[in-house]
């Protein structure tokens, strides 16, 4: 599979990632079946959290790899922390123990890549950089970022931080673009051109910081998946029309839309089906022409100024 440099690190990365947050419904065999079937497509980015399953998804992953020192160092392990029942965390005790307890299910001693999963209302930046400096130095986490940050966030946590930022885990699907339409309908007076996330996908782009797209297919939050759905006809009959001509299913022509973006994205597949997970990963192979791009970007109700 194609691979991009993760933000400013030297880390090479398949560019779609393998979203782990539904591993807990796999029984064992069904997740070895799964887990090799991705490595034999070159799909070893696998993305995990403490909350998943509270924390059974990362479990069975370690025991379904049957992890060891050789196997692990030809994957590469991102999972995030900061969520807790009722409230967000990112205390540095907080912090710390999350590593530890990723680190002790997920059977290995260091993680490439940890996320600071939503923001913290009480983010105290000089505890996190505490953390951060603990994880790097004791050589359990090697490369840090956040998910579902705006620049401003970013920012502030940059002044205090000394590692850079590498990722910033988005909800970015063909029909929740905004983080696009708004950098199309500028300075225009509709709904399009509302700013919700102070032009986060300009300021990734500025500062080499990995977009990963959660949820490609979704529409809403968690409303449903945009392909098939009655709700949006006209979007399916194009992406249908386009996955025809490029002989490949409407699943590639899906994630082949957000890989034709030239922030060089890396979406995270929740999909626990090792044939959609093919259809994904085929999408490295797909490049979109600026107006199938388009055209879709249209067939989804999106009006160009």
């Amino acid at each position: 599979m194609r691979t991009i440099k993760l933000g400013r690190t030297k880390l090479e990365v398949p560019v779609v990632a393998v979203g782990c947050m539904r591993m807990k419904s796999l029984e064992k065999k069904e997740a070895e079946i799964f887990i090799q079937s991705a490595l034999e497509e070159g799909a070893n980015f696998f993305d995990h959290a403490d909350i998943y399953g509270e924390g059974t998804s990362e479990e069975i992953f370690a025991d379904a790899i049957h992890m060891n020192s050789e196997i692990r160092e030809n994957i590469i392990l991102q999972s995030k922390c900061g969520i807790r029942k009722g409230m967000f965390d990112f205390s540095k005790e907080h912090i710390l123990n999350s590593v530890d307890g990723i680190l002790k299910r997920l059977n290995t001693e260091y993680l490439d890549v940890l996320l600071l999963h939503r923001p913290d209302a009480l983010v105290e930046p000089e505890e996190v950089a505490e953390a951060f400096d603990i994880l790097e130095s004791s050589g359990k986490v090697r490369h840090f970022g956040v998910s579902n940050q705006k620049p401003m966030q970013i920012q502030l946590l940059q002044r205090f931080v000394k590692q850079p930022i590498v990722a910033n885990q988005l909800q970015l699907s063909i029909t929740n673009a905004n983080m696009i339409s708004n950098g199309i309908n500028v300075n225009m007076e509709n709904e399009s051109a509302v700013d919700r996330d102070g032009s986060v996908l300009d300021f990734c782009r500025l500062n080499d910081i990995t977009i990963q797209p959660w949820s490609p297919f979704q529409y809403g939050f968690f409303e449903g998946v945009f392909l098939g759905s009655e709700k949006f006809p006209e979007l399916n009959q194009k992406i249908d029309e386009i996955a025809t001509k490029y002989e490949v299913s409407n699943t590639t022509i899906a994630i082949a839309w957000l890989l034709r973006h030239p922030a060089k994205m890396q979406p995270v597949i929740g999909t626990m089906n090792v044939d959609r997970l093919r259809d994904c990963i085929k999408a490295s192979e797909v490049h979109l022409t600026r107006e199938e791009w388009y055209s879709i970007y249209r067939a989804a109700g999106n009006i160009l100024p």
